[in-house]
C-alpha cells in the first residue's frame, strides 16, 4: 500500500467475529510524522505512523497505547507509555500505531492480531463539514 497523510479506518478483528473500527489518521509524511500528536490533549481513535519503529512521549499531554506492526500490520508488541518517555526502536516494526492510554485494550488489540486500514475517501471540493461550534 502506498501511504499518505489523511484519514483512514483501522480495522481491529473482534473475538466472536466482525471488527471493531476505529476511526485513524495516517501520518507517513516526514512532517506529519514529526507532529504526530504533539500539542494535543487526546486523539479520536487512533494515528498511525509510517514508516516508524520507535516513538517517544516528549512533550506530550496524556499516556499513549503504543503498538509496533510489522510490514503484514500484524501486532509485533502493545505497551502503555506514561508522558515524557523515550521507547527504543522494536527490530522489525514497520509502523507504529499510537492512541489515548487504556483504549488498545477495549479493541482487543494485541500481539499477533492483523490489523486492516481502510482509506477514507476525501470530500469533495466545495463540500463543507458542519461546524460543531453549535451556531
Amino acid at each position: 500500500m502506498g501511504w499518505s497523510d489523511g484519514r483512514a479506518v483501522l480495522r481491529v478483528p473482534a473475538d466472536g467475529g466482525g471488527a471493531v473500527a476505529v476511526p485513524l489518521e495516517v501520518a507517513a509524511s516526514y512532517r506529519a510524522r514529526s507532529r504526530g500528536l504533539l500539542g494535543r490533549d487526546g486523539v479520536e481513535g487512533a494515528m498511525l505512523l509510517t514508516p516508524a519503529s520507535g516513538v517517544h512521549t516528549f512533550r506530550m499531554r496524556f499516556a499513549l497505547d503504543v503498538a509496533y506492526l510489522d510490514r503484514r500490520m500484524r501486532v509485533l508488541a502493545v505497551r502503555t507509555m506514561p508522558r515524557n518517555r523515550l521507547g527504543l526502536p522494536r527490530p522489525r516494526s514497520r509502523h507504529v500505531l499510537e492512541a489515548a492510554a487504556g483504549a488498545m485494550a477495549g479493541w482487543g488489540l494485541r500481539p499477533g492480531t492483523v490489523v486492516a486500514v481502510e482509506p477514507v475517501a476525501p470530500e469533495p471540493p466545495g463540500v463543507s463539514r458542519p461546524s460543531s461550534s453549535g451556531t
